[in-house]
């Protein structure tokens, strides 16, 4: 079977080309840009794919003779359009017959005041709808989100984000996700699952801070930082810091622990792969 990865050059999608090629799977990585097609061949990928999500003409080529299809929203962060996106993907897969359908999801779509949660509920809903095989993955907030705040952890010693220090969050390494879509992906004990993946512990920033200063041996200060110091930024995404003002997102680690067969990534061991430079 061919199996096509929608996202293939992403710093997290991009994960699951790797975990398919270690089972042995044909990859048919998609990406936005030409440049990006060696960087995905070099993961595992047989072959690579430049198209677009938006265009139907695009998406039917790129959906030729795929048996299964590996799904994740892949554009900017709140762009307007990402239910319909997503439902465009999953007509194609139907369009072009392909069998199984694994949707990388969020934790929690059933919060429909959140865009980028509801937005994933609308595509599930889709894939309910038809006749294709399915698992949903359910991840939590990703370890590598930061590896984007890194460099200014190190330089100024602080950990800053904009919402309350305060609030708890359940996270997980993409890394374990990828595996479990690719287990999704080969396997059929996963078939129409819907699978909360989290890793062990809900921390807070101060929590998360302090663990940064044990593994780099100094302090790192937990700080607030201003939403409106990001300047113009889009209501949804407002309404999310607003959100995680007083409310986190929080899960078990049991789903992904017995998927794996194994514990899953802890926070601790990624921090450490970020101060040694090979995360």
């Amino acid at each position: 079977m061919t199996i096509l990865a929608i996202g293939a050059a992403g710093a997290v999608a991009g994960l699951v080309v790797p975990a398919l090629a270690e089972r042995g799977a044909r990859v048919r990585g998609l990406v936005r840009k030409p440049e990006q097609v060696d960087q995905v061949r070099g993961c595992g990928a047989a072959e690579v794919t430049v198209g677009d999500l938006r265009d139907r003409t695009s998406l039917d080529q790129v959906f030729r003779d795929i048996d299964a299809v590996f799904y994740i929203y892949i554009a900017p962060a709140f762009l307007p359009g990402e239910a319909e996106v997503g439902k465009g993907v999953v007509d194609a897969a139907i369009r072009a017959g392909v069998r199984r359908f694994v949707f990388s999801s969020v934790i929690h779509p059933v919060l429909s005041g959140l865009v980028n949660h509801a937005a994933k509920a609308v595509v599930e809903e889709a894939v309910l709808n038809s006749t294709l095989e399915y698992t949903f993955l359910h991840p939590t907030l990703y370890f590598q989100n930061y590896a984007g705040l890194w460099s200014t952890i190190i330089k100024a010693g602080v950990l800053a984000e904009p919402w309350s220090a305060d609030t708890r969050f359940t996270r997980v390494d993409y890394r374990d996700v990828a595996e479990a879509a690719a287990i999704a992906l080969t396997e059929d004990r996963l078939l129409y699952g819907t699978f909360e993946l989290c890793s062990a512990g809900n921390l807070n920033r101060k929590e998360v801070a302090a663990l940064i200063g044990e593994v780099l041996d100094r302090e790192i200060r937990a700080e607030t930082s201003d939403p409106a110091a990001l300047g113009d930024i889009p209501k949804p995404m407002r309404t999310m810091f607003e959100h995680y003002e007083h409310r986190g997102l929080l899960g078990s680690p049991l789903t992904l622990r017995a998927i794996l067969g194994r514990e899953p990534r802890t926070l601790r061991a990624y921090i450490k792969e970020l101060a040694a430079g090979k995360a």
